[in-house]
């Protein structure tokens, strides 16, 4: 039996794009998108998505369940590493020198200014509500109520 790879990775990327869109987030492919959706005044969930299977089973189901609280923020986006990799180190570059750049992830701006993440270490191997509860407790700290 033959399969082939870039159709079977067509299919990921597309419902792992899907999945993303069907939650409010706006896609960003490029550097230049990066750069115009960081100028938004306000705060913005960065949504850094990936092909592994902690994005599939953690990741992505806690930033579509996580927006659905009292306090969110005004945006949210999403950047595919490893897919659209210079919109990817466009919005790393945002993160600060410290940050390690990692995917899954999500890192929050106020004011296009870094003001927390939470890294793949703290997705991986987690369950998904906890991510939820953690980017909720970020939203409570830094965003207004909508």
């Amino acid at each position: 039996m033959s399969m082939d790879f870039n159709l079977y990775m067509d299919q990921i990327l597309t419902q792992g794009r899907g999945e993303m869109e069907a939650s409010g987030y706006e896609q960003l492919q490029t550097p230049e998108q990066v750069e115009e959706a960081f100028k938004r005044p306000g705060t913005t969930l960065v949504a850094v998505n990936s092909v592994c299977g902690c994005a599939g089973g953690i990741m992505r189901p806690a930033a579509a369940h996580a927006v659905h609280y009292d306090k969110r923020p005004d945006h949210l986006v999403t950047v595919f590493a490893g897919q659209d990799k210079e919109a990817t180190a466009q919005a790393r570059m945002h993160f600060g020198e410290d940050h390690l750049p990692s995917s899954p992830s999500f890192a929050l701006l106020k004011d296009g200014k870094l003001v927390a993440e939470i890294g793949r270490h703290e997705i991986e191997g987690h369950d998904p509500m906890s991510v939820v509860a953690n980017l909720q407790s970020q939203f409570e700290e830094f965003c207004e109520e909508v």
